[in-house]
């Protein structure tokens, strides 16, 4: 498996494709990420064309287990971020 694409490559990329410096890249790039999480953090869903669904999913209040000791204990109710891939993502992955 490759290695992931870090921060400064993604902007450095995303700077290339907009013809446009750096600093500008960055900010666009910090920018999306501030709208995505604070549409998600509020119960909303952010759609990314050709990449796919960012959502909030409530998970209810359940009992689980501690594999180290076989304890059960009752896991308080809480949010889970989930990421459905986008259709055209997966066909040019598998293509």
């Amino acid at each position: 498996m490759a290695k992931p694409m870090t921060k400064t490559q993604l902007v450095a990329a995303l700077a290339e494709k907009m013809e446009a410096d750096k600093k500008t890249a960055g900010a666009a790039l910090d920018s999306l990420v501030d709208i995505i999480t604070s549409e998600v953090a509020g119960g909303g869903a952010v759609t990314l064309p050709g990449v796919g669904k960012f959502y909030c999913r409530e998970r209810p209040e359940r009992m689980v287990r501690n594999p180290a000791t076989g304890e059960q204990f009752k896991k308080e109710a809480d949010k889970q971020v989930k990421v459905t891939v986008a259709k055209a993502l997966k066909d040019s992955v598998n293509a």
